[in-house]
C-alpha cells in the first residue's frame, strides 16, 4: 500500500512536467509543416526540392548531438541540459518568423535539432532515474505523449493564427511558451529522488532501495562501446531508423497532402490533421498500460507498426479516388505508429545497467533521427515529383513493413543476449 501511495506521488507530480517539456520541443517543431502550406514558401521563393531539403534538416542537426546529450544527462544534469535546451530551441523557432531569405533558414532549423536532439534521451535519462522498470513504459509514454497531443492541438490553434496573423505571427508566438516554462522547469524538478524536498526520508531511501535492487540483475557493462555492440542495441537502432522515415514523412507533410487532397482552407486542414493525433494518444495509453501489465514490450511494437504498414497501404490502393476513405486510412496510420513508443523505450533500461542504458536509448534515438531526416526529405520529394501522395504512402507503408520484420527478429535474438551477453534476470517478450 505504502509503494502504491509513493508510486502514484512520483507519477502524478513528475510526469505532467515532463509531458509538458517534451509537448514544447515538438510544438516547435512540427508547426514547420504549417508555416510551409500557410504561405512561407512563396513569400521565400522555396522550391519543392529546397522546402523538402529544410523539412528534412532540423533531423540532420538532431542526429548528431543525441549521444552526447545522454552522455551528458547520465553522468552530470538530466535537469541543466533540458533548462538550455528549451531557452535555445525558443529562440531559434521564433527567430524562424523573422527571417526574410530562404537561406537564413538553413541554420536555424539546424541549429533547431541540434538544441533539440538532448531533450528526449535527457528525459529518457531523467524517468528512469525515478520509475522502476513496471512504471516505466507508461512513464515513457505520458512523455512521448508530447508528440501527439501538441500536434492535435498546434494543428488546430496554428491554423486559426496563421489566418488571423501570418506564418511569421504564428512562428514568433509559438516559440514564446519554451522559454517561460523552462525556468518552472528549472524550479520544479530534481536530478534523483535523494534531492527532491517533496519526498520523505522513508520515501526517498524506499526508491534508492528499489532501483538498487533492479540494477542487481543485471551484469556490470564496462563501456559505451560494449553497449554500442549489443545485437539488440543495433537491430533496435536500424528497426528505429525504418520506423522513424514513416513516421516524420507522415507528421512534416500530413497538412500539405490534406490541402492538397481535400481542396480546403488552413483552418479546416487544421482540424483534418489533428484526428490521427487523437487516435494515437489514446493508443499510445492502452498499449503502455498493456505493456507495464504484462510486461511485453515487442509484441505490442511489431503488431502496432504492421497496422500501421497496412493502412499506409491501403491509402496507396485507395489514391484520390475517395477522399474520405484514405484520409480514414491515414487516422488509422498515424495512432498505430504512434502507439507502441512506451513499450520501446522501456526495452533498454530492461537489458542494459542505468549508467549506458540512456546512451544506447540516445544511439537508437539519433538512428531514428536520421531515418526522420530522410522520410522528410523523400515524402516531400515524392510529393513533389510525381504531383500526388500515392508513392510516398507506398515509401512509408514499406519502411513500416521493414520495421516490423527487425523487430521480430530483435525478439528472436533477444533470448540469447539477456543470457549470455548480459544475463540479466528480465526477460523481454
Amino acid at each position: 500500500m505504502e509503494k502504491n501511495v509513493a508510486s502514484k506521488k512520483r507519477f502524478f507530480y513528475l510526469v505532467p512536467i515532463a509531458f509538458i517539456t517534451y509537448s514544447l520541443a515538438y510544438f516547435d517543431r512540427a508547426n514547420y509543416s504549417f508555416g510551409a502550406a500557410g504561405g512561407m514558401a512563396g513569400d521565400l521563393n522555396i522550391t519543392a526540392g529546397v522546402a523538402s531539403f529544410l523539412s528534412a534538416l532540423f533531423f540532420l542537426g538532431y542526429f548528431f548531438f543525441q549521444i552526447p546529450g545522454a552522455i551528458y544527462a547520465e553522468r552530470k544534469s538530466a535537469k541543466k541540459l533540458v533548462f538550455w535546451s528549451m531557452i535555445l530551441w525558443g529562440f531559434l523557432a521564433s527567430a524562424t518568423g523573422l527571417v526574410h531569405h530562404v537561406a537564413w533558414l538553413y541554420p536555424i532549423r539546424f541549429f533547431l535539432g541540434v538544441v533539440e536532439s538532448a531533450v528526449m534521451p535527457a528525459m529518457l535519462v531523467f524517468l528512469s532515474n525515478w520509475f522502476l522498470k513496471e512504471e516505466r513504459s507508461r512513464a515513457n509514454t505520458f512523455l512521448i505523449l508530447g508528440n501527439p497531443v501538441t500536434v492535435l492541438w498546434m494543428s488546430i490553434v496554428s491554423g486559426y493564427l496563421l489566418k488571423a496573423l501570418d506564418w511569421r505571427g504564428m512562428f514568433v508566438i509559438e516559440g514564446l511558451p519554451a522559454i517561460i516554462w523552462a525556468f518552472f522547469w528549472l524550479k520544479l524538478v530534481q536530478d534523483k529522488p535523494s534531492q527532491a524536498k517533496w519526498l520523505t526520508d522513508e520515501e526517498k531511501r524506499n526508491i534508492e532501495e528499489e532501483m538498487n535492487a533492479e540494477q542487481k540483475g543485471l551484469k556490470e557493462v564496462v563501456s559505451y562501446k560494449e553497449a554500442f555492440r549489443s545485437k539488440t542495441v543495433i537491430l533496435l537502432a536500424i528497426q528505429y531508423f525504418a520506423w522513424s522515415i514513416g513516421v516524420y514523412g507522415f507528421v512534416m507533410w500530413l497538412p500539405s497532402m490534406i490541402k492538397e487532397a481535400s481542396h480546403m482552407d488552413i483552418v479546416a486542414t487544421g482540424w483534418l490533421s489533428a484526428a490521427p493525433y487523437l487516435l494515437a494518444t489514446i493508443a499510445m495509453i492502452l498499449v503502455s498500460y498493456f505493456s507495464d501489465k504484462t510486461l511485453n514490450r515487442k509484441t505490442f511494437v511489431w503488431v502496432s507498426l504492421l497496422i500501421g504498414t497496412v493502412a499506409f497501404y491501403g491509402s496507396y490502393m485507395i489514391g484520390s479516388s475517395n477522399f474520405w476513405i484514405s484520409y480514414a486510412l491515414l487516422i488509422i496510420a498515424g495512432g498505430a505508429m504512434y502507439a507502441p513508443y512506451g513499450p520501446f523505450f522501456a526495452i533498454m533500461p530492461e537489458i542494459l545497467p542505468k549508467k549506458v542504458a540512456g546512451s544506447a536509448n540516445a544511439l537508437i534515438n539519433s538512428m531514428g533521427a536520421l531515418g526522420s531526416f530522410v522520410g522528410a526529405y523523400i515524402v516531400g520529394f515524392l510529393n513533389g515529383a510525381t504531383g500526388g501522395t500515392k508513392a510516398s504512402f507506398m515509401f512509408m507503408a514499406i519502411a513500416l513493413l521493414i520495421s516490423v520484420i527487425l523487430t521480430l527478429l530483435v525478439k528472436a535474438q533477444k533470448r540469447v543476449e539477456v543470457k549470455e551477453e548480459f544475463e540479466a534476470k528480465a526477460v523481454i517478450k
